[in-house]
Order: C-alpha cells, then sequence, then structure tokens
C-alpha cells in the first residue's frame, strides 16, 4: 500500500505536516488512533508511514514472547504439593523505555497459549502457529494473526501437510512471508519438508525438500535466504548436528549442505541474527559472533541468565532473556555491542516467568 489521498488528516493542517505528527504516537497507541477515523487508519496501515515512520528515526524495538506468569512457589526451595500446568500468554517488552504489556489472548485460547507454538513478527503483524494444545496435547497446526494497528487477532490458513512439531520458523518481513520446516510428525519422525505462508495472500505454498531431515533446527532469515540451523534426524533423536542449509527465495532451490556451520553439537535454539545478517549464538556462559566460519566470544553473559531461553538482536544490540537456574524469575539484559556493556531490562515480577519463544519487531 503506498501513499494515501491527499486529504487533511488533521483539519487545518497540510497533509506533510499531517503525517508527521501521525508518525510520532507510540505503537502502543495505534489501534485508538486507527479508531478515530477512517483516514487515520488508512494512513496507518500505508507503507508510506512506515517508511516515515523509520525515516525519522521514531520506531522502537519491541520483543514478544510466549511466557508464563511467575509463580512464587516454584522458586527454588519452595515446595509445592500440587502443581498446575504453567499457562503461556504473550507479552510485550520495549528494551529502550522498559515497557511491558500483555497481549490479548489467543481466539479460543483464553487459558493459555499452544505449547511450543512459534512466534514471529512480519511487519506490523504477529504470526503465531503450531504447537500442541495446552489442554489435551493434540499437536496444533493452526494460524492466527495480531495485528498492531487495529489490536485485534485473525485466523490465517492452517498449516497444510499434517501434524507437525518443533519446525524451524523465519520470517522475510519485506515480502510478508513465514518459512517452515523440519520439525517432526504425529509419530516422532524427523521431516525434511518445508512451505512457506504469504501472509497478505493467506496461502501456503510447497517449497522443495531439504537434504537432510532436521527436527528442532533453528530457523533464521538472513541475507535474503531463509537459513536452517542444526537439528537431528529420526535415527539420531536429541543428537544435534552441525550442519545447516538455506532456502533461496528467488532460485527456489536449497544451498548445498555446510557440514561445520556450528563448532559443536548443540541445541541452536539461541543462534539468532541482527538486521546486517550478523550471527551469535549464546552458549553456556558466552555469547559467540560468528567471524568468518569461526565462532568467536564477543561477551559473557551475566550471570542471572545463563539459562537462557530466548535472545533477539537489532543494530548494535542483542538481548538476553533468561534466569540463574530452573524456578527462578527469568530476566532480561541488553548488550551494547560497541561498548560491551550489559543494561538490566526493568520488569515487574509478573513478567519473570519462563519464557518458551519470541520473535523481535520495529514497531
Amino acid at each position: 500500500m503506498g501513499r494515501v489521498a491527499d486529504v487533511d488528516l488533521i483539519p487545518g493542517l497540510p497533509y506533510d505536516v499531517g503525517l508527521e505528527c501521525l508518525v510520532r504516537i507510540p505503537h502502543q497507541c495505534f489501534s485508538s488512533v486507527a479508531s478515530v477515523c477512517k483516514s487515520w487508519k488508512r494512513q496507518i496501515q500505508a507503507s508510506e508511514f512506515w517508511r516515515v515512520r523509520q525515516a525519522s528515526g521514531l520506531t522502537n524495538r519491541v520483543i514478544v514472547m510466549a511466557q508464563t506468569r511467575f509463580d512464587p512457589t516454584r522458586e527454588v526451595g519452595v515446595k509445592k504439593h500440587v502443581s498446575a500446568p504453567p499457562v503461556y500468554r504473550l507479552t510485550l517488552c520495549e528494551p529502550a523505555t522498559g515497557y511491558w504489556a500483555e497481549l490479548p489472548a489467543l481466539p479460543g485460547y483464553p487459558h493459555g497459549l499452544p505449547l511450543f507454538c512459534q512466534v514471529v513478527g512480519v511487519g506490523s503483524d504477529l504470526v503465531v502457529m503450531g504447537g500442541c494444545d495446552p489442554g489435551t496435547w493434540e499437536v496444533w497446526n493452526g494460524v492466527y494473526l495480531y495485528n498492531f494497528v487495529t489490536a485485534t487477532w485473525r485466523r490465517g490458513a492452517d498449516m497444510p501437510g499434517g501434524k507437525r512439531l518443533f519446525f524451524a520458523c523465519a520470517a522475510d518481513a519485506a515480502h510478508r512471508t513465514v518459512f517452515v520446516a523440519g520439525g517432526h510428525d504425529g509419530e516422532k519422525c524427523a521431516l525434511k519438508s518445508a512451505m512457506a505462508y504469504d501472509v497478505a495472500e493467506d496461502k501456503w505454498t510447497d517449497l522443495p525438500d531439504m537434504a537432510k531431515e532436521r527436527d528442532e533446527a533453528k530457523g533464521l532469515f538472513r541475507r535474503g535466504q531463509f537459513l536452517v540451523v542444526g537439528g537431528y534426524p529420526t535415527d539420531a533423536q536429541g543428537r544435534f548436528e552441525t550442519t545447516a542449509e538455506s532456502f533461496d527465495p528467488a532460485e527456489r532451490r536449497w544451498s548445498p549442505v555446510e557440514d561445520d556451520f556450528l563448532d559443536n553439537p548443540t541445541c541452536p535454539r539461541n543462534c539468532l541474527e541482527d538486521d546486517a545478517g550478523n550471527l551469535f549464538l549464546c552458549r553456556g556462559n558466552e555469547l559467540l559472533a560468528l567471524e568468518g566460519s569461526t565462532w568467536r566470544i564477543a561477551a559473557e553473559l551475566p550471570a542471572a541468565v545463563r539459562n537462557t531461553a530466548f535472545a533477539a538482536a537489532w543494530e548494535g544490540k542483542v538481548a538476553v532473556f533468561g534466569s540463574e537456574g530452573f524456578g527462578a524469575h527469568y530476566q532480561g539484559f541488553v548488550l551494547d555491542l560497541k561498548t560491551g556493556k550489559w543494561v538490566q531490562i526493568g520488569a515487574k515480577e509478573e513478567f519473570s516467568g519462563h519464557v518458551l519463544s519470541g520473535c523481535c519487531l520495529e514497531l
């Protein structure tokens, strides 16, 4: 969507001045402003609005996570006779300001998100897909999209091809496409199949198979390609590989397998990329950065997050969420790569629960 018709966005002010006013609204006010009138709603949904907002340096990075409310009875040293299963919800964190909020519940899931669902950002949309029904543990192939402009959910087309869990997933925000590959089926057999979801068209397309089966692999969208890192085949349950392969959407083909992409056979869950395609990996008490083909230590992780659950990166920054150990509060820290300094993200106790997955968006 391009430029909105030249109308007075704000009576008495030229169009350009009205636009300059609108692009300055904080992201948490999008839905309120969009409900004022149709012209404002159309403007906020237009690509021009986002270009001007970004060019003016008015966007902020927000992190959305599948997170539990913190239960103090689960803390280390506290005994509990009756243990209820944790309930996951979507929380939003703005690291630069310390702003936290809980997003509206997924329709049909008032008592919690599907367990092990994937969460990715595509422009002003948040896409939640897959996982297990928290009540029945049945594998769920559903797709829901949350729009930050209207603050509403809509149902997307279900993932085709049968049951799929623990798959690699990443988004090409520029082309509003989500890529899915690998995981395992209902018989716990690792998969090599892949597919793509067009958010605008609400349509799935099959992609060529990967060269290898990859259960619990990590998906990244890096420098125009869908990168799938690690995972393991059916006959090597839990024994992670160091290999990776990438899909070129323009050529519609996978690259040859890179045998030693990782320097150790480890779970790639906390492998991440920034806007420029730089790769990082949280492992043990260290944050590693890929330089050429070598993983080098970029920083030591704060002791409070060495049990790392989720990490995200953008220009010059790396955010890490984790805990000291089982049952402890989950905390967040941001590393400034230029200074090498970590800064803690303040949060109330209700936002210190366990994190399953998440994504980073620019709003």
